[in-house]
């Protein structure tokens, strides 16, 4: 492998303009979730040029390439959907400009998730251009609708690809290995009241009046989580609050708050449910926002790990930091739904993730080329010893 990896390195360098120029088309290119299609376009058209073996598009947009047609399937997975840019005013640039500053390209997807989406494009054609092929399948997914339904997009290319016997999810990690993550459920309570005239609120039923103490509820019931899982402790936040009547001088009859909930590997959506119905009592009323997204946690001994951690030496020629990330990914579909071994490694810092002025160190993203490029082998090698 030590030859293998001087080949890569070699190459990742020699490849790397044009790494940078595909990332900049891309982060260029606005991409909000459900309007993905010109950046799928370019996608596709740069897993063609790489010489990947197949190229297919899912009917959401997702872009799935693959290479080789050995028997263990590997899936390598990273969205190209992006949130909002939010108040331009906070940048200072343009957010779609993807200028290349001191070694760090600015834009929005830049760091989420279009570095990953490079590096795994640019992984493969190493790939192809090293003769890396082994006795494995690698599809490389740049999934869609992530951001606003994470699983939807992934489940979709599943059905493309067939169970695969690994996932690396590519999202920001700031080239750490990630075993696992919290799950999550958003969920919207509603109270009802009577609407009278402002000036007589006595002869009706504030319905603002009615969620205080359930928002009182929701803070104690955070603080009432325990410390029971090495992914952390539950937790539990109001997010949002509306409420309803005919004018600003009326007396509300409806409240809504919204809730986001993350879970430990150790909680299902019934424990949450049951959670939710007696926090609302008999005077709410509760919805569920979005799918149940599962906690995951692998384990330490899993041989995916091993190679990933094997991989990582010959790229660092050092140990991993094998960390967990705080925010949910596609993994919550893959391991904690089905169950399909799942790490997630990827270019980038979480914390320049949505937020103005996102960016990405353009040898970071070098870096998770390399690691990309020499895992599918170490993983066939590592699984049959």
């Amino acid at each position: 492998m030590t030859s293998e990896w001087t080949l890569v390195k070699k190459t990742a360098i020699k490849e790397k303009s044009r790494l940078v120029r595909f990332l900049k088309d891309i982060v260029r290119i606005k991409s909000l979730s459900g309007n993905e299609g010109r950046v799928s376009d370019r996608v596709k058209r740069e897993m063609k040029d790489a010489g990947f073996d197949r190229v297919t598009v899912s009917k959401s947009g997702s872009v799935i390439g693959r290479i080789g047609s050995g028997k263990k399937r590997i899936l390598y997975d990273a969205h190209i959907d992006t949130v909002g840019i939010g108040d331009v005013k906070k940048w200072t640039g343009n957010p779609y400009g993807a200028v290349l500053r001191k070694g760090v390209l600015y834009g929005r997807g830049s760091c989420d998730d279009k570095g990953s989406v490079a590096a795994m494009v640019f992984a493969g054609k190493l790939i192809k251009l090293l003769g890396l092929e082994s006795d494995y399948s690698l599809f490389v997914s740049a999934s869609v609708l992530e951001e606003e339904a994470e699983g939807r997009g992934i489940s979709e290319v599943l059905k493309i690809t067939g169970r695969p016997e690994c996932v690396i999810i590519g999202e920001p990690s700031g080239l750490r290995v990630i075993r696992g993550h919290k799950g999550r459920i958003g969920v919207k309570i509603t109270t009802r009241g009577k609407s009278v005239h402002a000036s007589i609120p006595e002869k009706g039923i504030n319905a603002i009046y009615r969620m205080n103490p359930l928002v009182k509820k929701v803070e104690n019931m955070n603080k009432s989580f325990q410390l029971n899982s090495v992914l952390g402790r539950s937790t539990i936040s109001v997010t949002g609050i509306e409420s309803g009547g005919a004018s600003l001088n009326t007396v509300p009859d409806s409240c809504v708050i919204y809730l986001d909930r993350r879970t430990t590997e150790k909680e299902t959506k019934q424990k949450v449910m049951r959670e939710m119905k007696a926090l609302a009592g008999r005077g709410g009323r509760v919805e569920v926002l979005n799918r149940f997204f599962p906690a995951w946690l692998m384990d330490k001994e899993h041989a995916m790990l091993k190679s990933a951690v094997k991989t990582y030496k010959c790229v660092f020629e050092n140990k991993p930091e094998v960390h967990l990330w705080p925010f949910c990914t596609n993994g919550s579909y893959t391991m904690g739904e089905k169950k399909i071994p799942t790490l997630g490694f990827g270019p980038g810092n979480e914390k320049h993730c949505h937020v103005p002025n996102e960016s990405i160190k353009v040898e970071e993203v070098m870096k998770a080329v390399m690691f990309y490029a020499l895992f599918p082998k170490m993983f066939v090698n590592t699984a049959g010893d």
